[in-house]
């Protein structure tokens, strides 16, 4: 397992890229109070994320996290690891399962890692995550392009 030298927050990664390279690994808890600041900036109340009633009701197993705002946190080890959000040059994926977010202090845990896929000779590199939450994956394809 090869794992890039890190500086902590702003130390970024190592340059250039290596095919192999993991990046630190990511926790991250989302809450149902979370889910409501989320709700406010996106404009997004849809009930699903929010009430318990209504979420069943239409077959869901309680609240469900944003899927905006999971591949959000998602994105978080990747920018956390460049130190620089800038050489973020594109980030994608597919929402396959929702994050369920039980109304309880720790919320849900989200599990993130990456690994530097390929690196063009541009030095553009693509990065591949796997994103969990409940031991399954919830991002299908995850993907990010970063440049040095």
């Amino acid at each position: 397992m090869n794992t890039p030298s890190y500086g902590g927050p702003g130390g970024g990664a190592p340059a250039p890229y290596v095919t192999g390279d993991e990046l630190p690994a990511l926790e991250v808890r989302i809450t149902r109070e979370q889910l409501v600041r989320y709700a406010g900036a996106a404009l997004d109340f849809n009930p699903i994320h929010w009430n318990e009633k209504f979420a069943k009701d239409v077959g869901l197993p309680d609240v469900i996290a944003h899927g905006m705002l999971t591949m959000a946190v998602a994105g978080r080890v990747v920018t956390d690891w460049l130190g620089d959000p800038a050489r973020l040059i594109d980030f994608s994926a597919r929402f396959t399962r929702p994050v369920v977010v039980p109304n309880t202090p720790e919320g849900a845990l989200v599990e993130i890692t990456g690994k530097v896929a390929d690196v063009k000779d541009d030095g553009i590199a693509r990065i591949d995550l796997v994103v969990k939450f409940d031991g399954k994956t919830v991002l299908g394809k995850p993907q990010a392009l970063v440049r040095r």
